[in-house]
């Protein structure tokens, strides 16, 4: 059965504004990133960040990344991320044809959404994945308050 639908010319509008928003950002923002990019000119890993109820964790995809190499700090609110991926030797007398892979040095800072315990944060490496395990601060973390009826 057929179902009628009022008609609503905004609803199209936004439709569109969000076409053209993505029309500008395919144009505009990646290409001046894959340029920096294949000029040497930095990168920026990656980022999921999620909580739990005692936890933030946030994990950065940073490839050819040694875990030496990378370095992390928490001022305040904010988490940064920094790192570098050195340059190979460029083989000598030959042509390239394809260069994508990334190199160079990046920074990345993430405001943090609670209050953090620094001193107990967690950093573990494998495979180009960073983890990063942050307890929350006691004042924020759930609290469970047992209801008694009263007799």
């Amino acid at each position: 059965m057929a179902e009628l639908v009022r008609w609503d010319p905004f609803r199209e509008m936004v439709s569109l504004r969000e076409t053209m928003d993505r029309l500008l950002d395919e144009a505009f923002a990646r290409p001046l990133a894959s340029l920096a990019l294949s000029e040497g000119l930095g990168w920026v890993p990656q980022i999921d960040m999620y909580q739990t109820d005692n936890d933030i964790v946030v994990k950065a995809t940073v490839p050819g990344v040694k875990p030496e190499d990378l370095h992390i700090t928490i001022t305040g609110d904010v988490l940064t991320i920094r790192g570098e991926v050195k340059a190979e030797e460029e083989v000598k007398d030959a042509a390239y044809h394809i260069r994508e892979r990334r190199y160079g040095t990046f920074s990345r800072s993430l405001p943090l959404p609670v209050p953090v315990v620094a001193d107990k944060a967690k950093a573990e490496f494998e495979n180009g994945i960073l983890t990063l395990t942050l307890p929350k601060a006691e004042e924020v973390r759930p609290k469970t308050i047992e209801v008694k009826a009263k007799k």
